[in-house]
């Protein structure tokens, strides 16, 4: 009974975890609900009279972009702002025959009148971390526009932007992210959805009441002086942006969302750079817990409830180690609950943890609805949406788990960016593109193997016990055997 108790034990903890973690989403759901148009309160700068027309530094970190450069660039250059009051810094770090094209390119675009300069270092140390402090140090704006090199922002972006600097103690103004390939497929459907929840409800129902939020890494603006009051850009973690965020705020920087202001963006189309991405972000978070937590904790500044929300917000990636442990657990637990007799209260009360599921249910519903409308047929491809979502969401549990455990013990890793496809329409294929390895990992294979381990749990269902089953369990180890089957033959799908 001593494994018994200790499968018992685990799985107990992890449920009570979600179920806390599920909670505190809930309070967003409510600070969202609840949220208002605050911002059209908020005094502004006014940037059309000339007067207050501040100094704009644009930093594009680039790193072997062969396929979205000139589309980055080209874009860029056609923003919207007084001419003689912007630059754009083209932080370059690539290591292949990127940088000749790009070099002429840019300077192309300065034939036409833009100030925009071709930045390159000598190495790649600190990552896009360290492209963005060495771009600092030359950087003649007040304010830092940052963009990813698969984002392209709408014209009037730093016009929508930059006004909302007027209160010298705003440190950040971040926009939401749009997604110009979501439809592609069923890949990208999924990251949308996971990316649509964290930039409608957490985003706002944190900012709304005054809780930390993050810079997502790129759409977004920077006070130059907070920057630097902050401590400046590191790369002791893979998620920077996360970093430097908790630093200013810790220091009563405010940061601004703005929910209604979409950047639009493009999705990884292939499995490896999801996975890739998926495991920067993932550990990134975990690095960042371990890094800021005390800190947060032994703040004198900020409020309880803020706290709360901060070690939550740091602990987001550590949610798949849960559902990990929950989900290879519940097998085992399927047979303990029919072996043991006396442990029949146990497991009623158990059944209570369902309403973690139905708690995501309605907060994700809540976003959806206010992206997509809220008619019965949009209601319909929710629900196929929000099981696809969680199933493929839990076949990602172990390789994000991975990446979890090593942020938390400490385990530096390269950062390895997201390769780029531009990827606009259903008939753009993603083949061929060079940055793509092609190497089997190991890891796949377990993917694989827990497939028919979650294929063992459906058939378990319909043998244990003496009541001719039990499939309390059946949708869950359902969702589990799609998932992870999903994850492992997309994955194998390029070999």
């Amino acid at each position: 009974m001593i494994l018994e108790t200790i499968i018992i034990v685990l799985y107990t903890t992890s449920l009570v975890l979600i179920l806390f973690y599920a909670l505190a989403q809930l309070n967003l759901l409510f600070n969202y609900i609840r949220s208002k148009k605050y911002l059209n309160s908020v005094e502004k700068l006014d940037i059309t009279s000339g007067i207050e027309v501040p100094f704009v530094t644009i930093q594009l970190p680039v790193y072997n972009e062969k396929y979205v450069m000139e589309r980055l660039l080209r874009n860029i250059a056609k923003i919207e702002y007084p001419r003689e009051r912007l630059e754009i810094q083209v932080l370059d770090d690539s290591t292949d025959d990127t940088i000749t094209s790009t070099a002429a390119l840019i300077a192309k675009i300065q034939n036409t009148g833009v100030n925009i300069l071709h930045i390159r270092r000598k190495n790649r140390v600190g990552y896009k971390a360290g492209a963005l402090k060495y771009g600092l140090e030359t950087a003649k704006g007040e304010f830092i526009a940052i963009f990813d090199a698969d984002f392209m922002p709408k014209k009037d972006w730093l016009l929508k932007t930059i006004p909302h600097f007027k209160d010298a103690a705003v440190g950040v103004v971040q926009t939401r992210w749009g997604h110009i390939n979501k439809d592609y497929s069923l890949l990208t459907k999924v990251q949308a959805f996971a990316l649509d929840a964290h930039f409608s409800l957490e985003q706002v129902g944190r900012n709304s009441h005054g809780h930390f939020i993050n810079f997502n890494g790129t759409a977004g603006v920077w006070r130059k002086s907070c920057i630097l009051d902050a401590g400046n850009w590191a790369g002791d973690t893979l998620t920077e942006d996360l970093d430097l965020s908790y630093r200013a705020q810790l220091k009563n920087w405010k940061f601004i969302y703005l929910e209604d202001v979409v950047t639009p963006a493009e999705l990884p189309v292939v499995i490896s750079a999801a996975r890739s991405q998926q495991f920067r972000w993932n550990k990134g978070g975990a690095e960042n817990f371990q890094k800021m937590k005390w800190k947060v904790l032994s703040s004198k500044t900020i409020p309880l409830k803020t706290k709360i929300h901060g070690i939550l917000h740091l602990l987001n990636s550590t949610m798949f180690l849960n559902i990990f442990i929950v989900a290879v657990l519940s097998i085992p637990m399927l047979y303990i609950k029919n072996e043991y007799e006396h442990l029949k209260v146990y497991f009623i009360v158990m059944s209570f943890f369902v309403v973690s599921t139905l708690i995501f249910f309605v907060c994700y519903w809540f976003m959806y609805k206010k992206i997509y409308g809220s008619s019965l047929w949009t209601f319909i491809k929710y629900i196929g949406m929000f099981f696809l979502f969680f199933s493929v969401a839990m076949g990602f549990s172990l390789h994000n788990t991975i990446a979890v455990l090593e942020g938390h013990f400490g385990k530096k890793s390269e950062f390895i960016r997201t390769p780029k496809f531009n990827i606009n329409t259903l008939k753009d294929s993603w083949k061929g593109n060079i940055y793509l390895t092609e190497k089997l990992s190991p890891l796949i294979i377990i993917e694989g193997l827990f497939m028919l381990y979650f294929g063992f749990g459906l058939y378990s269902a319909f043998v244990v016990g003496n009541q001719g089953g039990d499939f309390g369990l059946f949708p869950f180890h359902l969702m589990l055997f799609f998932g992870f089957g999903y994850v492992f033959f997309k994955s194998l799908h390029k070999f």
